[in-house]
């Protein structure tokens, strides 16, 4: 405990009276992620290995193996404090790069204590979505801007929706680096999946439809490697071969994830 408070005195910058309050959630806390108040400000507990290996996931990794489709494999799996260890150094890597990410106040284990970056990406296009089609539709455009620039410094995301970006001072933040493609596949692999993935979010979410869907396109390959989209046109060609069976279960029940499928396989397949 001695050890735990000088650690968060001599790097966290908190006060002496909010050090107590942030070791008593992180010692008697369970949830995944926390949120703490305290004098300053609001910080996040984010705890790992509170979630089972989800079933999927080794599904996924059979079925990449199977059919050699390396962009299907998942992160590998590590444990408890590997995870942890992965989130910090991955956000260090973006930070280092001039990438704007959250702020890590105190890592111990298998808990990293992160700074609060306001509201998310998600909750801002929540927000705009029938107040400002245009902005809401501009801060598409910059999500996709900005994963084309991480792109071009040789990195990639592993999921990058949303919930996982925030906006600082006009640029698009990340955070949440509990992936790591690049460690399972090529990294232009990983960046074409990369794209692929905000698209799914993107082309579904846009307001003004295939507008927003070029404009975010234009943005993104404009900045990002060659090879990316090289692998993009691999990646959306592969996909683009099971659109007729998305589109014939449709008819039946188009859920929101067949219809986000649909939406960003067909408009990439042709842009790409």
């Amino acid at each position: 405990m001695a050890d735990a408070i000088d650690n968060l005195k001599a790097g966290s910058g908190l006060s002496e009276e909010d050090i107590p309050v942030l070791l008593a959630a992180l010692l008697s806390g369970s949830r995944r992620v926390e949120r703490v108040p305290l004098s300053c400000c609001a910080v996040w507990i984010k705890r790992y290995g509170t979630e089972r290996t989800s079933r999927w996931i080794v599904l996924q990794r059979m079925i990449a193996n199977l059919i050699g489709a390396p962009f299907l494999r998942p992160s590998p799996a590590v444990d408890d404090e590997a995870m942890a260890d992965r989130e910090v150094r991955r956000n260090g890597q973006f930070s280092n790069n001039g990438i704007p990410t959250a702020p890590i106040i105190y890592a111990s284990g298998s808990a990293v204590v992160f700074g609060d970056v306001g509201f998310t990406v998600a909750q801002q296009l929540k927000a705009l979505a029938r107040q400002d089609p245009k902005a809401h539709d501009e801060l598409l455009v910059l999500c996709a801007t900005e994963l084309g620039r991480l792109h071009a410094k040789g990195l990639c995301h592993g999921r990058p929706f949303p919930r996982d970006m925030f906006v600082r001072e006009s640029r698009i933040g990340f955070m949440d680096f509990e992936e790591e493609p690049d460690s399972v596949m090529p990294l232009a692999t990983a960046q074409a999946r990369d794209i692929w993935l905000l698209f799914l979010q993107l082309a579904s979410r846009a307001r003004l439809g295939k507008e927003t869907h070029d404009r975010a396109f234009e943005a993104w390959s404009g900045t990002a490697p060659a090879d990316a989209a090289a692998e993009l046109r691999k990646l959306t060609g592969f996909l683009g071969a099971f659109l007729w069976l998305a589109r014939l279960i449709g008819r039946v029940h188009m859920g929101s994830d067949l219809r986000q499928f649909i939406m960003a396989t067909s408009y990439l397949k042709h842009a790409s």
